[in-house]
């Protein structure tokens, strides 16, 4: 049956948040050498301020789970968006390291608000739909990340100054909210959606405490935070690996996570597709090979144009992994399919959002190359366990 033009629009408001939400978060990417050298940080004095980033995330997620329920993705959504429009030029000019903290914390607040609901949408949308769409609606997520690190180093390259160029793109998140805003889904057609699939998952209601605990999540979200260790390093690490370790110019420094973004967001977009040719331990295993092999021409590389290769083969290899995660997280026998993918979800964007803290502590006490290593061990684990605990 033809989707009706109000959930055709729906669709299409949802890509375009999608994107807001990829543009927001990537913009930071190009920003951090800059944040660092201003403020003179140590690779220690960054990543403590990147895990600052991911607790702001992590804490403003949960919350914003509970309060959409009352007000409704499309507010939330534009709640987040706000906020990450507004810190976002003041990351550029903000003097001291305790503001640079607290503002970063707000940052990761914004966007983590932003992420839950229109991954809330996206997934009323697709009920509507009855055929899977979130593979397209992250590759959009993706192309954001394509286009927020050149458009600010181009406009820094023409000579406007960081701080006018990252102003530019807040207001293009604002403009593009206000575009769409109208065709999100709102409060009553959510609690419609809501009343039609939850099927009789409510009747588990006693089991509560013990289901983050079950072996299967815990599985699934150790995989999912160690597969997201991988993008959160190419989008906060990645810039300053290429300055300082590869002498990139700052300008540019942001183009090894827009090669990075512009794999994922191939892959992603013809997501679906591959799913459906090929099976989970394909993508899963073949996958986790194929970015740990790109982190490693990464490391050992020193020729940009094959560096900048190991950034894509990072993206192509990730791309698909964590939607697989996501959907077995909803099949797990026992438990209520949002609430196992609510879990993973946390658990991965602990990954995400946390893990380049740690990784900034490795650097500090090893080195950033080293670092990266870690990281490509994590994913040759990844596609270990997988391949042992996962039969079809």
């Amino acid at each position: 049956m033809k989707p009706s033009h109000d959930l055709t629009q729906a669709r299409r408001a949802t890509q375009w948040i999608f994107l807001v939400c990829g543009l927001g978060i990537s913009t930071w990417a190009p920003m951090v050498p800059f944040a660092k050298e201003r403020l003179g940080l140590d690779d220690g004095d960054l990543g403590f301020l990147l895990l600052l980033l991911g607790f702001g995330a992590l804490i403003v997620m949960p919350i914003s789970g509970m309060v959409m329920g009352r007000i409704g993705s499309r507010r939330m959504i534009l709640i987040g968006t706000l906020i990450t429009s507004v810190v976002l030029p003041l990351l550029l000019v903000i003097p001291s390291y305790a503001a640079m903290g607290f503002a970063l914390f707000a940052l990761g607040g914004g966007v983590g608000a932003m992420d839950v609901a229109m991954n809330a949408h996206g997934v009323q949308v697709q009920n509507l739909y009855g055929r899977p769409v979130m593979s397209s609606l992250h590759g959009l997520y993706s192309v954001g990340g394509i286009f927020a690190p050149l458009g600010l180093g181009l406009m820094i390259k023409a000579g406007l100054p960081p701080l006018y160029s990252a102003m530019m793109m807040s207001l293009l998140l604002i403009a593009l909210l206000v575009f769409q805003y109208k065709n999100l889904f709102d409060f009553n057609t959510e609690k419609t959606i809501i009343e039609k699939f939850s099927g009789g998952e409510t009747s588990h209601a006693g089991e509560k405490k013990n289901r983050w605990l079950h072996k299967r999540i815990l599985l699934l979200g150790f995989m999912c935070f160690a597969v997201f260790i991988s993008e959160g390093a190419m989008l906060d690490w990645g810039a300053v690996f290429l300055r300082e370790i590869k002498s990139v110019t700052p300008e540019f420094s942001g183009i090894g996570y827009a090669a990075f973004s512009v794999a994922m967001a191939v892959m992603r977009l013809s997501g679906d597709k591959i799913v459906e040719r090929l099976n989970n331990k394909i993508i899963v295993v073949g996958g986790s090979l194929i970015a740990a092999a790109g982190i490693g021409i990464v490391i050992w590389t020193s020729w940009l144009p094959l560096v900048l290769f190991g950034f894509v083969l990072v993206g192509m290899g990730a791309a698909n992994i964590v939607p697989i995660f996501f959907s077995e997280g909803g099949r797990i026998s026992g438990i209520p399919s949002t609430e196992g993918i609510a879990a993973i979800t946390t658990m991965g964007y602990a990954g995400l959002l946390m893990g380049p803290a740690f990784l900034g502590y490795i650097a500090q006490h090893f080195s950033l190359p080293v670092a990266l290593g870690v990281v490509g061990g994590l994913l040759l684990g990844v596609a270990i366990l997988y391949g042992i605990t996962k039969g079809d």
